[in-house]
Parts: C-alpha cells; structure tokens; sequence
C-alpha cells in the first residue's frame, strides 16, 4: 500500500507543523528555528513560500491563531498553533513517510536508466566528474554534520547522517561501476561500444524486445 494523499503535500508544511506541536511561533521564528537546526539541508525553507503554507494549513484547518503580539512601534507578530486536526494530521503524516517506502523517481536513476545513448568513454568522464563533485559534498556534508552536532542533539542531526551515507553509497556504486566499465566485465559493454562504433542497434538488444513483454 502506498503513502496516502493528503490535502497538502510540500514536505515544509510537516515541518512547520513538527514545529507548532512544540509551542505557538510566528513565521520568521519557524523560518529561524528550521534553519538553527540545520533543517534547511532537507526541507527547502523559502521566508516568502513559509507565509503561504502557513496559510494553507490555517485554511485546512491545521493551525490556527494563538496569539497575536505587539511591542512598542514594531510590527504586529502574528503567532499560529497546532490545531488538534493538524496534531493528527502530522502524526499520520510523519509516520506513513517513516514507515511507506515512497518510489520517488531521483534524476539520477533517471539518467542511467537512459545513458546507453552516450558513448561509454563519455560516460565514464561524466560519472568521474560526478564523483569528484560527491567527494566535496561528503567533505562538506562532514563539517556541517560536526557543526550541528556541537549545539544540537544527535535526534536533531540523523537526516543529516542519512544523507552522509547515501552520498557515501553513491560514490562507492559508481567507483565500481567506472572499475567494470575499464576492467570491461560490465555486461553489455561490447555492444555499448559496437552500438556508438556503427551506429545500428545491436543484435543482442532486438532480441531483447522480444523476451520482455509491457508491463500491464
């Protein structure tokens, strides 16, 4: 079974939501805490979209006036709390992405599942570039994570970790990858090579069209 739909989707709406449940905020100070927290690394955080999903989920039903403070010449700073239907809602929220797999479709995946159109020594330049460019990630994924962590509880920081290793299990799959391809064991490469080299379909992948029916 798959995740549910839901009235709202933009994953910033569960984390204002995530915020509320701790105490009534306006805006700027869930903007503020979302990026003193490192949150910014996994949600995309926008101060001008911010005000809009909080208007969305005042709309829904999901959070609501709490307050509304002034102090001397500045401003009125509007203050929203959770809604006991947005307490409901965040939980389920929260709980189907913990516990669904959700298949999201990352370009990446996208682009091998395409690449045979190139040719394969461009490819391999291309993913050596690619590699080069997640080894800096990771480097600077390291320092932001120690960062974090000198302020902020290890529960604050795991997205932060996660994401460390599958940028690490990224670059570890394409280093094997790039090995096969110059060691030439990957399976296929010959007529990847015949296929740039002559241009016309090789023989072993119109057989294949035949043994693999549409999916229904």
């Amino acid at each position: 079974m798959g995740a549910k739909r839901r009235k709202l989707s933009n994953p910033l709406a569960l984390a204002v939501m995530a915020l509320l449940s701790e105490r009534p905020m306006h805006p700027y100070e869930i903007a503020r805490t979302l990026r003193q927290r490192g949150k910014e690394n996994s949600v995309k955080i926008n101060f001008g979209s911010l005000y809009t999903v909080v208007q969305n989920l005042e709309k829904h039903g999901y959070v609501e006036v709490a307050d509304v403070q002034r102090q001397g010449n500045r401003p009125e700073r509007t203050l929203y709390g959770l809604t006991g239907a947005g307490r409901e809602e965040m939980l389920d929220w929260l709980a189907d992405l913990v516990a669904v797999p959700a298949r999201e479709f990352p370009l990446f995946e996208t682009a091998l599942s395409l690449v045979g159109v190139l040719p394969p020594d461009e490819v391999a330049v291309l993913l050596e570039e690619r590699l080069a460019k997640l080894d800096v990630e990771y480097a600077a994924g390291r320092a932001v994570l120690a960062q974090l962590g000198r302020t902020l509880p290890r529960l604050f920081v795991v997205e932060t970790e996660y994401a460390l290793h599958m940028t690490a299990a990224q670059a570890d799959w394409i280093r094997g990858l790039l090995r096969e391809m110059a060691e030439g064991t990957l399976t296929g490469i010959d007529d990847w090579r015949r296929f740039h080299e002559t241009g016309e379909t090789p023989e072993e992948w119109r057989k294949l069209e035949g043994e693999h029916p549409p999916a229904p």
